[in-house]
């Protein structure tokens, strides 16, 4: 068979390695508006729910009866029923009609109900709406800190660094399950060190979790797991009951808690009961609202790449995200598993929560290399950290990490290993050794870092878990060892428990401990110039990357180092004998020393004259003041010169020959990538601007190919454009110049 030697390329990109496959409702493999899917209805007797989407209350599975006794709102009920999903549709994305309402109104929708008026937007509409239905008003992140080894001077810098960057919460699980207290421990030190309030949690079985919670280390949770299907959730052990009690239990300590759901879960368990896969995310939707939750992690989460191999499966994800916002629920959104082998789907999936804002836009943003991901990996990594922040920046947004420069991350790592290593000596752990800090101070991943005796720090973690120990003794310890600021700020953690403020949805704390919160801090978006705007000190905070430059750092002033010295003979004249002029610009070797290639004026001027003078004929230096154009400095040129022919030289490297009668924009050789031009190629202009004025053939001048190169150099090359119009002196005529040595 004949092939494609483009087809055959493309094969080979990774999005080809991804998965694709055709929907089929018998299978589940439908992410909306499965043909098997209930068609909204709702009836209500003496203000009882008694059908819930053509289901009679006698026809109710375990889960319609709690969505019916705890999750329909039965005063908005009629109301919204009654309403054409598209109008609801409509108001989403309608600024004149405020979340409050929408809130309140779609509290009262069953499962199909809100799965028909999202089916009426595309992504842009649902952007739009995820914009207005976010509870907090500003946006948020969330990120993993794991590794391999589970070395804990690794994870309390990691955590440091995490809260340095500005994540408002912290989640670690486990290789080895009984390493969950220290690991929990570790997160707690690290990231209350250089700064207070950020909420930590450890991903492990839920009653370990609780008892975790209990010491004081852990402050929120969100692997209390939900599902659509009353056979998928008795493969679970539960019902939507249990997991309403343990939401209380751990409410009623203080802890924050989040469900978890997602898109194509009970497809994967084999228990859709050929349902679509968003009707069943919704119904998780509402039982995670009956079940008073503050909000939910979900967009699919570990089952992505399911979703993600079906027609419109990444905007049923971001559907489940808004019904998730729309019904009051904090929404931790997904972009945490591995969505693609292509960057730039994952890219394109992203953005559908990165633009809008989320409350937390990754349900666990890999803080450290994927390699060390103990939840499986990371959509996106520590690699990925100067990338995220630059489209912060480009796209004026906030999406939830910020700009920090290389010695604050260093410090902190630092202080956070040498934090727990004090807390571990005092508490009678198994020592952390300085050259454990020291490696995870500057380490790139747990591979780097020194060997540990896992025995004796899994009997440790057993003997802490078990034993009396709490929160308390920990900054007990760190106050003792020097390290009062950090003992200070996990107290404070132990503060909000009592306090209780943070367990409102979508709450996160400030450095001051104070609560925003869905309640404190509610999004008020009504359209332009309404809701979160990034502005003031938290623009500049996000601009302020470190790889950007001041205009004088990226193109420093001339001091000197040109590489040759140049001195005006007096006012130009038209030549009389063969010669070729080599015109340039006015700031050459005045304003500017380098070209945009980094040869220095003296190495380009000393080839180009070289280049003449190997084929016989003489170059004269003049300097043009009047024009920073090269396509002028060379007409100007040609006009002087002798033989009629010329070099125009601008000051950042980009060369013309041109010939006396030409029109200034049009020439005989023209030189605009200035960037890729070495000294081979000035020797060599030369050489082809004596064979014109020769009248000899010229020869190629040996430029490299780099489409690169404009990206890499625009910047530069504006600035040293404008260095050079500066120096422009319109009424000056052109002089000649002589070389009096090196510089």
């Amino acid at each position: 068979m004949t092939r494609s030697k483009r087809f055959e390329k493309r094969e080979a990109r990774a999005v080809n390695r991804d998965t694709f496959v055709q929907e089929e409702a018998s299978l589940g493999l439908m992410v909306m508006d499965s043909p098997d899917d209930p068609k909204p209805s709702l009836r209500l007797e003496a203000g009882r729910v008694v059908e819930i989407d053509g289901r009679s209350e006698a026809e109710f599975d375990v889960i319609d009866r709690y969505i019916a006794r705890y999750a329909i709102n039965t005063k908005s009920a009629e109301e919204v029923m009654a309403t054409d999903s598209l109008a609801l549709a409509r108001m989403l994305v309608d600024i004149n009609t405020p979340r409050a309402r929408l809130v309140q109104l779609l509290s009262g929708c069953t499962p199909a109900k809100l799965c028909s008026i999202v089916s009426h937007l595309n992504v842009v509409e649902m952007m739009m709406a995820l914009q207005k239905m976010r509870a907090r008003r500003r946006p948020g992140n969330q990120a993993h800190v794991t590794n391999w080894r589970e070395n804990p001077a690794l994870m309390a810098a990691d955590a440091a660094e995490g809260a340095l960057r500005g994540f408002d919460e912290l989640e670690t699980t486990c290789r080895v399950a009984r390493m969950a207290p220290f690991n929990a421990l570790a997160i707690l030190i690290g990231s209350q060190t250089p700064r207070g309030g950020v909420l930590t949690q450890c991903a492990v079985e839920e009653a370990l979790n609780l008892r975790l919670g209990l010491k004081g280390i852990t402050s929120y949770a969100e692997t209390l797991s939900v599902y659509g299907t009353d056979e998928a959730m008795q493969d679970g052990d539960d019902t939507p009951w249990s997991k309403g009690f343990l939401a209380s239990a751990y409410a009623s300590r203080g802890i924050k808690i989040r469900f978890t759901s997602g898109t194509g879960s009970e497809t994967l368990m084999g228990h859709e009961a050929g349902r679509s896969m968003l009707y069943l995310e919704a119904r998780c939707l509402m039982m995670t609202k009956g079940a008073g939750a503050q909000g939910v992690q979900n967009g699919s989460i570990s089952c992505v790449a399911l979703p993600s191999a079906l027609p419109g499966g990444v905007r049923a994800v971001l559907a489940e995200n808004l019904i998730a916002a729309s019904l009051g629920l904090e929404v931790a959104s997904g972009n945490d598993a591995m969505s693609s082998h292509s960057d730039m789907r994952k890219a394109a999936k992203l953005m559908l929560q990165f633009l809008p804002g989320t409350d937390f836009i990754t349900s666990g943003y890999s803080s450290m290399p994927r390699k060390d991901n103990m939840f499986g990996g990371g959509n996106f990594d520590a690699d990925d950290l100067d990338d995220w922040m630059i489209i912060q920046r480009d796209m004026r947004v906030d999406a939830g990490i910020e700009p920090v420069r290389e010695a604050e991350v260093l410090a902190a790592r630092r202080r956070a290993a040498q934090a727990i290593q004090a807390v571990f000596k005092a508490l009678d752990f198994p020592e952390i050794r300085d050259d454990e800090v020291e490696a995870a101070t500057t380490c790139y991943a747990s591979d780097d870092m020194p060997e540990r005796d896992l025995v004796q720090d899994l009997a440790a973690a057993d003997a802490f878990l078990d034993g009396p120990l709490t929160a308390l003794d920990v900054a007990r310890a760190l106050d003792q060892a020097g390290f009062t600021d950090i003992a200070e700020n996990i107290l404070g953690m132990q503060r909000v428990r009592v306090a209780g403020e943070y367990l409102q949805p979508a709450a996160v704390l400030n450095k001051d401990f104070a609560t925003e919160s869905a309640f404190t801090d509610g999004n008020d978006y009504l359209g332009p110039g309404t809701g979160f705007r990034l502005e003031g000190e938290e623009w500049r905070k996000i601009a302020a990357i470190p790889q950007a430059r001041s205009a004088e750092e990226m193109v420093p002033i001339s001091s000197g180092k040109a590489g040759i010295r140049l001195r005006e003979k007096g006012a130009s004249k038209p030549g009389t004998e063969s010669e070729v002029v080599v015109a340039v610009g006015p700031a050459f070797a005045a304003g500017l020393d380098t070209t945009l290639c980094g040869l220095s004026h003296g190495d380009v001027l000393r080839e180009i004259v070289a280049g003449i003078e190997a084929q016989g004929t003489k170059a004269r230096i003049v300097k043009v003041f009047a024009t920073a154009d090269c396509g002028l400095i060379g007409h100007e040129g040609a006009r002087l010169s002798g033989s009629g022919i010329a070099i125009g030289l601008q000051s950042k490297g980009t060369a013309v020959i041109q010939r006396k009668g030409l029109a200034p924009l049009n020439n005989l050789e023209l030189f605009a990538q200035a960037p890729l031009l070495s000294r081979e190629a000035y020797r060599q202009i030369g050489s082809n601007a004596a064979s014109h004025a020769l009248r000899r053939p010229p020869s190629p001048v040996p430029v490299t190919v780099d489409n690169m190169a404009r990206l890499r150099m625009i910047v530069h090359a504006l600035l040293m454009h404008k260095r050079e119009v500066a120096h422009v002196q319109r009424d000056r005529a052109a002089c000649d110049l002589e070389i009096l040595h090196d510089a």
